[in-house]
């Protein structure tokens, strides 16, 4: 697993979005080929991911919505879980595009918890 750094700024790749179903009740992230389900804390770490925040802001916002948990580890594995599957991009660098074959590895209704 890549790891992404303290300083690092990251944010979705173009052509992912973050919603809210208001039907299911359920965060997704919408992706080009499906959609990935998320856990309420997975939204809100990528919420915060807008290309300015550092992974260390976005763990301290969290620490304050979570009362003074330390979220740092948590929010650089999800992050760095996301930047393999190329849904990420950090400090500017566009990550490598997926090879066909595992494109298909994102599915409707796929889980990210």
């Amino acid at each position: 697993m890549s790891i992404i750094e303290n300083h690092a700024q990251p944010r979705l790749v173009r052509g992912v979005r973050l919603r809210w179903d208001d039907l299911r009740k359920q965060h997704w992230l919408l992706i080009p080929e499906g959609a990935l389900k998320l856990n309420s804390t997975a939204a809100a770490i990528l919420a915060l991911c807008n290309g300015k925040r550092t992974l260390n802001m976005i763990a301290q916002e969290l620490n304050k919505q979570y009362q003074g948990e330390n979220m740092l580890e948590d929010v650089r594995h999800l992050l760095s879980r996301i930047s393999e599957r190329g849904l990420l991009t950090v400090e500017g660098i566009e990550p490598e595009p997926l090879p066909p074959n595992e494109k298909s590895n994102f599915s409707s209704g796929a889980d990210l918890n």
